[in-house]
């Protein structure tokens, strides 16, 4: 199964291995920054392009008003909510297996909400009138309209990015002063230095970060629920087919840990192998992790059943034709795609052999996230595509090239901005990790003894 970290490893190898990582990571690393660079470029390309010739090219029509960008917008927010989510609640448990892997889960965060971002922009279409989206007061009285969810959503998603950056920086100010004091002459010695914000390690500077700390790991967990609750609420608010169903708000929920926690997964054995962190993120921890990601896929899964079940029996014969509709017709393969990648695929992380096996799990991992995306596109699509009015029924839009391009690009827009962060700033966080080793040196000291252990 591998070892845990060791109990004995000194504190200035554990600052020596993640200074390291700063300047010398793998050559993965470039190969992964050019690809996701290349991936950038044919964004860029594809949005020039619907930019010029007009939002036909996405294949918009009166009935497909919503479509890939949203789909993959809603994916994006999901994926935000598992990094800073989780590490806030096992800060709040203590469980210390989580110091090794919490500070890229929470950049994760980050630039997955500034990746979703993005694709309101790309579904606006004329980007001058970007300003309509930002609800602000006006002697006009025409928007917002605070009734609205879409409003909604950006007081939400707002308010949520600029608390998990604070959450990042926050935690990352010890580690900060650490990279100040060791690292050589330069543009980032002054960039640690104004950032560290004269961190020395008093008594009283490490009383007020852990009370900082702990509040603001208190109030996002709230938020982070309410996130994407709302966002749940622009479906379940609404009349269409397939949308108007009260356990949204959950299952978003629920979906959105599922997708975070998969993600973590791929990134951790990235991180795990291009900034060689084998004595930090350790297959232990990968296989709570593991475990993590189970259970929250099998309460996914019963929510989606209380959702099929409660249309099912329900008395909204729309509802039930849409069901029907998903599972039988022109997006079947999809329906059952997701089915099997979010429901049976993940039956896998069941057996032990499996929850230590990176290149199984990192295969599982992406695929498992294929799922999510396309629960998303099914949520939507057919919601669309067969609606209340038979003159509305359009079976045949499927996504163009350009939102392919568009779509693509922004797995590249967000790869690049984390790697270029865990190349700028410690992907592992060095204090907590000390503590993580000084806490079980300790435990391990005062072990009573087992007769015949030596």
């Amino acid at each position: 199964m591998g070892k845990d970290i060791r109990e004995d490893i000194a504190w200035a190898q554990i600052n020596k291995d993640v200074l390291k990582s700063l300047e010398s990571p793998r050559r993965m690393y470039w190969v992964i920054l050019f690809i996701a660079i290349a991936m950038i470029g044919v964004a860029v390309g594809s949005e020039i392009y619907q930019y010029t010739t007009g939002m036909g090219v996405s294949n918009k029509n009166n009935s497909h008003v919503w479509g890939l960008y949203i789909a993959t917008f809603i994916f994006w927010i999901g994926m935000s909510h598992s990094g800073t989510l989780l590490s806030a609640i096992l800060h709040l448990m203590h469980a210390d297996w989580r110091k090794p892997i919490y500070r890229f889960a929470e950049a994760m965060t980050t630039f997955s909400l500034m990746t979703a971002g993005l694709f309101v922009l790309v579904h606006l279409g004329r980007l001058w009138q970007v300003y309509y989206v930002m609800p602000y007061p006006n002697e006009r009285w025409v928007w917002p309209n605070f009734q609205s969810p879409l409003v909604w959503d950006m007081f939400a998603i707002a308010t949520y990015l600029s608390s998990s950056v604070l959450f990042l920086y926050v935690g990352m100010i010890p580690d900060l002063a650490i990279c100040r004091d060791n690292i050589h002459a330069g543009w980032r010695k002054k960039l640690y230095t104004v950032m560290s914000l004269g961190w020395e390690g008093t008594d009283r500077q490490w009383r007020n970060f852990r009370i900082t700390y702990l509040t603001i790991a208190c109030f996002l967990i709230p938020l982070a629920v309410s996130v994407h609750s709302i966002v749940a609420s622009d479906f379940a608010m609404s009349n269409m087919p397939g949308w108007h169903v009260t356990s949204f708000p959950p299952y978003f929920v629920a979906g959105a840990l599922y997708s975070g926690c998969a993600a973590i997964i791929t990134l951790f054995i990235i991180l795990r192998y291009v900034f060689r962190f084998e004595e930090y993120m350790t297959l232990p921890i990968m296989k709570k992790l593991v475990r993590l990601t189970f259970a929250i896929a099998m309460v996914w899964t019963y929510l989606n059943l209380i959702e099929f079940a409660s249309v099912w029996y329900g008395h909204d014969q729309t509802a039930k034709d849409q069901l029907i509709f998903k599972a039988t017709g022109p997006y079947a393969p999809f329906f059952w795609a997701m089915i099997f990648f979010g429901s049976i695929l993940p039956l896998m992380l069941a057996f032990k052999r499996f929850q230590t096996h990176l290149p199984i799990l990192f295969v599982v991992s992406i695929l498992l996230n294929v799922g999510m995306w396309l629960e998303r596109w099914m949520i939507i699509a057919p919601s669309f595509a067969h609606g209340h009015y038979p003159w509305t029924w359009d079976h045949d839009q499927w996504p163009s090239l350009v939102q392919w391009g568009i779509v693509f690009g922004s797995f590249g827009w967000f790869t690049l901005l984390f790697m270029v962060f865990c190349k700028v700033f410690p992907s592992v966080s060095m204090y907590e990790v000390k503590e993580m080793v000084y806490h079980r040196s300790l435990a391990l000291k005062h072990k009573p003894a087992v007769k015949g252990e030596y």
